[in-house]
């Protein structure tokens, strides 16, 4: 016996078996499986708006917010009053950005179940979102002129109090002895003082500042080159990979691609860790710009709120400009192209191209530069959209054409979570690397980094587990309406 949408009753009995399993694991943060077996209920029985709701969710934990809004939307026009359909389609449009059409799913929820007061609670907190966006969006229309915040700022003219006891910059060099002091302060989750943050980040962006969009890195033969991922706010962690790796030196360097702060609670102390490195050995560490370097994404997942919170609001305009400062894309030794997210809609992109994008500006929602720091690598052939809803999911044969088309024989990226902290596609040709161990402290995955000896530049890829690190929970510095969702 079937029902009028054709799922038999066994059908029905059977979905709801594997949604029970879907279930437990997703209890179990095993997002990707959870979604295997959300498909294979609807598969079972296409016409019940709970899978399509709960495969949003875990999308959602996945950041695959393109396709948390496609099945939450499938969840609404199966059923218009399942109110957790416009729950998750809500959640993902805030973890986009998309405040007004987020605030439209909410207050659909409020019309729905005007007495709940959890629908009231995130309705108000959307609300505020959407009137704080407006008041953004007049001051931006009004001030046509837009002034570098680097010339209020002169770090020589801020005193440090005789109190302070914590690292000190001796002169205008970052010293190594300095940085070790600044790591060991921040292990013991004590600030520098806020000159010397200054300072750092005001050197830190004339040399970025000075560099192209796309950089050359020569490896000489014999030596090692590091590339790790996404750190995002994890502190302890970076300290981990440093003590298993060595810090970085001229004789030990070091590319970070991107997606150095947010989410983690302790992201200041990763950039300026970074930064520090940075000043002190210009080519014993490079910056590659990730999505989260932007203005748009500090805002929600935490950066702003926590720069706000150890230091002021002037030190976030600062980040912002040397943001908008960092290259997007790294060639090893001719051969190894690295890019935080992927590669580009159209065939024919040489490097040239990418060395020609103007990239001091906040990210674009379309074209090269959006593609650099968003896409992401799909199993199939070809180009697909987004699970993310920016950028777009590109395939093994365009992998290929672009590293013929440059030739170049690799292609690392970061930008995803892996189980074992990295995964090699594309017939070996593409490497995704991830350095944020059991990201936000749910998803139980390792951290990886590569390192690459010349001349032959095989990647050797070591994993590691995630440290302890202080009772300071992942979005503590988030926006509030983000909290609510996370």
């Amino acid at each position: 016996m079937s029902n009028m949408h054709g799922a038999t009753t066994s059908d029905v009995e059977r979905a709801e078996e594997i949604k029970a399993s879907a279930n437990a694991a997703f209890q179990a943060h095993k997002f990707n499986r959870a979604i295997e077996l959300y498909s294979e209920a609807i598969e079972l029985n296409s016409q019940n708006a709970v899978y399509w709701a709960n495969r949003a969710f875990a999308h959602t934990k996945l950041e695959e917010y393109g396709s948390a809004i496609q099945d939450a939307t499938k969840a609404v026009e199966i059923d218009p009053k399942y109110t957790k359909g416009y729950y998750r389609r809500g959640a993902a449009y805030l973890a986009m950005g998309k405040f007004k059409e987020a605030l439209k799913d909410f207050q659909q929820v409020k019309r729905i179940c005007p007495n709940d007061p959890d629908a009231t609670k995130k309705l108000k907190e959307c609300e505020k979102a959407v009137q704080k966006l407006r008041f953004i969006e007049a001051i931006s229309v009004n001030d046509l002129e837009n002034h570098s915040v680097v010339e209020s700022i002169d770090f020589h003219l801020i005193e440090v109090e005789p109190q302070y006891d914590g690292a000190r910059i001796e002169g205008e060099n970052v010293t190594l002895e300095f940085i070790k002091k600044m790591m060991d302060d921040f292990k013991n989750q004590k600030n520098i003082h806020r000159r010397y943050a200054f300072q750092i980040l005001l050197q830190v962006k004339d040399l970025l500042e000075a560099m192209p969009s796309l950089v050359d890195i020569n490896i000489p033969n014999g030596k090692q080159f590091t590339v790790c991922g996404d750190i995002h706010g994890q502190y302890y962690d970076l300290l981990n990979i440093f003590e298993i790796n060595g810090l970085p030196s001229e004789d030990n360097p070091y590319l970070f691609n991107g997606d150095f702060v947010d989410r983690g609670s302790f992201s200041v102390e990763v950039i300026l860790v970074l930064f520090a490195f940075k000043c002190m050995c210009p080519t014993g560490l490079y910056l590659s710009r990730g999505n989260h370097e932007s203005r748009s994404m500090n805002k929600i997942y935490g950066f702003e709120g926590e720069v706000k919170s150890k230091y002021n609001e002037s030190m976030i305009e600062l980040f912002a400009e040397v943001f908008c400062c960092l290259p997007l894309a790294h060639v090893l030794n001719d051969k190894i192209f690295v890019v935080h997210g992927g590669l580009f809609s159209v065939d024919g992109i040489k490097l040239d191209d990418i060395k020609a994008i103007d990239r001091f500006r906040e990210p674009p929602e379309e074209g090269l530069m959006c593609e650099i720091l968003w896409s992401d690598p799909q199993p199939r052939k070809g180009r697909g959209p987004s699970k993310r809803g920016v950028g777009l999911s590109f395939g093994e044969d365009v992998t290929k054409r672009f590293l013929q088309e440059n030739n170049l024989e690799l292609v690392v990226r970061s930008h995803e979570v892996k189980e074992e902290g990295y995964e090699i596609e594309h017939d070996g040709k593409l490497i995704t690397v991830f350095s944020a161990p059991n990201y936000c402290d749910q998803m139980g995955n390792k951290g990886a980094f590569i390192r690459f000896k010349a001349p032959e530049l095989k990647p050797e890829i070591i994993s590691f587990s995630a440290v302890p690190h202080p009772d300071v929970r992942p979005m503590a510095y988030a926006n509030n309406f983000m909290r609510l969702f996370s």
